[in-house]
């Protein structure tokens, strides 16, 4: 799921007509086909019902388009937050952000921030930490937006999903697992873990996936950063699940899909 499709989504639901929708957007009508069609196979529910190049709104459409709509409402007065922070002068942002999204997504947003603000001034403060921390520091106003795991039960912040990652399981090279592809959750918890702390959201999702298969694994070690887990499990000290970020691919560990697994992690911008 991305904020294209999301865009797309709620462009289509108010036209109701792919091609009249896809010449408001700007796109082809197959562009836009496709797009739907994944968002919905991703949602695993009809979102339209269609007649011809005409649509109307299932009932799970109608469900999704409000949310979709605070959560778009939500993103943009976070970029009006940032513009305005940018226009004056010497101003700073602060954005606090998890250790994954700082390689690749975090420098790619400033930089395109910095190209439609070509010629001003503008100072940047940043911070890594788990979840946990991050929400605080905001609610404390140390920070003006943060990229983080979603967390329950946060009534006083909006969050919007901006990006998406798999998870995966880590496993020593020379482990009993090492010689597969893939890997369930049942096998998994067979083994001694190490997993995140509960500053991390990903914890209690971790601790979900085990729970529903009635297991509750051994903790080796606990740990805030996903480089820092897979590290531990290359010293044998467990095995683990962790992201599909670039820095597990650097480490002598065995990387396995998890078969039947449904939960994408999905990263926020709350404000």
């Amino acid at each position: 799921m991305n904020l294209n499709q999301l865009t797309y989504f709620v462009t289509l639901a108010q036209i109701e007509n792919y091609t009249r929708a896809a010449k408001r957007l700007d796109i082809t009508q197959p562009s836009l086909s496709h797009a739907i069609s994944n968002l919905e196979k991703e949602l695993q529910v009809p979102l339209f019902e269609r007649h011809g190049r005409n649509v109307t709104m299932t009932k799970y459409g109608e469900m999704f388009l409000k949310y979709v709509q605070d959560s778009l409402h939500i993103l943009n007065l976070g970029v009006e937050r940032i513009q305005e922070a940018a226009r004056i002068p010497g101003g700073s942002i602060s954005i606090g952000y998890i250790h994954t999204q700082g390689r690749r997504f975090i420098p790619e947003l400033v930089r395109g921030f910095l190209n439609e603000q070509e010629g001003k001034k503008i100072d940047f403060r940043f911070q890594n930490a788990a979840t946990g921390s991050l929400i605080r520091g905001l609610k404390e106003e140390k920070f003006d937006v943060i990229f983080c795991s979603r967390a329950e039960g946060e009534k006083e912040i909006s969050f919007v999903p901006v990006s998406e990652e798999k998870l995966v399981a880590v496993v020593p090279e020379n482990h009993a697992l090492a010689d597969r592809n893939s890997v369930t959750i049942k096998e998994l918890g067979q083994y001694p873990q190490v997993t995140f702390t509960p500053a991390s959201g990903l914890y209690f999702v971790i601790r979900e996936l085990f729970e529903k298969e009635g297991l509750s694994p051994e903790t080796a070690f606990e740990v805030e950063e996903d480089g820092a887990l897979a590290g531990m499990v290359a010293e044998e000290f467990g095995v683990g699940i962790v992201p599909d970020v670039p820095v597990i691919h650097t480490l002598p560990v065995k990387i396995l899909n998890i078969e039947n697994l449904h939960y994408r992690r999905y990263i926020y911008i709350w404000e």
